[in-house]
Formats: C-alpha cells, structure tokens, sequence
C-alpha cells in the first residue's frame, strides 16, 4: 500500500516547469482562466516562437528565435488575456541568466551569446588566467531570448527577474 503522499508521485503527470507566457500576459491564474486557447496569438507572432504548451495554453519557446516585443499577439488576443495598461508597460520581467555549462567557465573562449545581444546587456569580463566570463546586466537585459538558440551548450535561460 502506498501511503497518500507518495501517491501524486505515482499519478498523473509530473510536476512541469513554470513556462513563459506571451508578453503582456495577465497573472498566471487570470491568464489561464481568460485564454480560450484559440492559438490567434501563436499565428499573429512573426518570429513563430509561440507555440502551444502544457494544456494547449501559449508559451514561448525561445529554441525557436527570440521575442521583438513587436505586440502582434497582445493585437491577436480576443479573450484579453494578453493585456497592456499603457505603451510602457514592460512586456514581461524576465531576464537572461548564464548557466554553469557556459563554455567560458571552462576555460573555452565563447562570446556567441553577446554577438546576438540587441540590447547589449551581455558583456565580458577579462579575468586573469581564463577566458572572460559573460554577465548579464539586468538594467538592459529585456528578456528577449535572443541569446538563448545561438548558445551552443544551452548555458543561458530566461527566468523571472529577481526583482518581480
């Protein structure tokens, strides 16, 4: 017999990382609740980077390219779940964060990720003995991804500012 709190182990599916929404996504149980899952977003986004995921609800898929904020699916979104107050409102509080698989951790010079940084929020460090080592201003980092596909050990991902 197994007892009631290893049961959800067993069970159904298992527990999926938060994903990242469209820009301008209302709070995650508003947006669920407002999306209709009409896919109207996924096919207004220009770079195709929103696809359908977990439950058929939109997410970003930034393996695909990175987010030009261009309001193409916040335009799309009939059931509002995409929703901007103003023209400056952030689209979202995301930011880049550098892995410990990145290449110059290991002593390999790589600066791919900074070549695809539109906002140039990444910059290298020169440090003694190494190759420079890549930081993330988070000032000018806007979230966008473009730094994500290019990187060729996947060392970089998009997560929640640390200031949201």
């Amino acid at each position: 017999m197994v007892d009631a709190s290893r049961r959800g182990f067993f069970r159904g599916r298992p527990r999926i990382q938060a994903q990242i929404r469209p820009p301008w996504a209302l709070a995650e149980a508003d947006f669920i609740a407002a999306c209709t899952r009409c896919n109207d977003c996924q096919s207004a986004c220009p770079e195709q980077i929103i696809v359908a995921g977990d439950g058929g609800f939109p997410t970003i898929d930034f393996a695909r390219g990175e987010c030009t904020f261009c309001a193409e699916c916040l335009s799309a979104c009939k059931p509002l779940a995409l929703q901007r107050s103003n023209n400056e409102q952030a689209p979202w509080s995301y930011k880049a964060l550098v892995g410990p698989t990145c290449l110059p951790s290991k002593g390999v010079e790589c600066r791919v990720c900074g070549d695809f940084c539109d906002a140039r929020a990444i910059r290298f460090t020169p440090r003694l003995g190494g190759s420079p080592l890549p930081e993330i201003d988070p000032e000018k980092c806007t979230g966008c991804g473009a730094c994500i596909a290019p990187c060729p050990v996947s060392a970089l991902a998009i997560r929640p500012s640390a200031d949201s």
